[in-house]
């Protein structure tokens, strides 16, 4: 069963990785900026279709840099998880480590 400490389902599933970026709640604020970031995009297009283009382009900054960090913070989320999924599997040498998903 997946917990904050070790978020591979190691006995219910195939896939262990499956729904990795819901349940992992380490992912929330990753998910949380994610938001913004489109959010921001949305209101950059919205400003540009206005013609106010200067904000357009302020909206359009924020939303990449934004983009950014939120996929920067799934990726390392995602390390971490590979690094405590490799630490069980040496501490359970009779496991059969699954293939990840493609």
């Amino acid at each position: 069963m997946k917990t904050p400490e070790d978020p591979v389902d190691h006995a219910r599933t195939t896939r262990p990785h499956a729904g990795e970026t819901m349940k992992d709640t380490k992912n929330m604020p990753a998910l949380i900026l994610l938001g913004v970031a489109l959010v921001s995009f949305v209101a950059a297009l919205a400003a540009h279709a206005t013609s106010n283009h200067s904000v357009g382009v302020v909206l359009g900054c924020i939303s990449a840099v934004v983009f950014v960090v939120a996929g920067a913070w799934f990726l390392i989320a995602h390390r971490r998880v590979k690094n405590i999924e490799e630490r069980w599997y040496a501490e359970h040498p009779d496991a059969q480590p699954q293939r990840p998903s493609r």
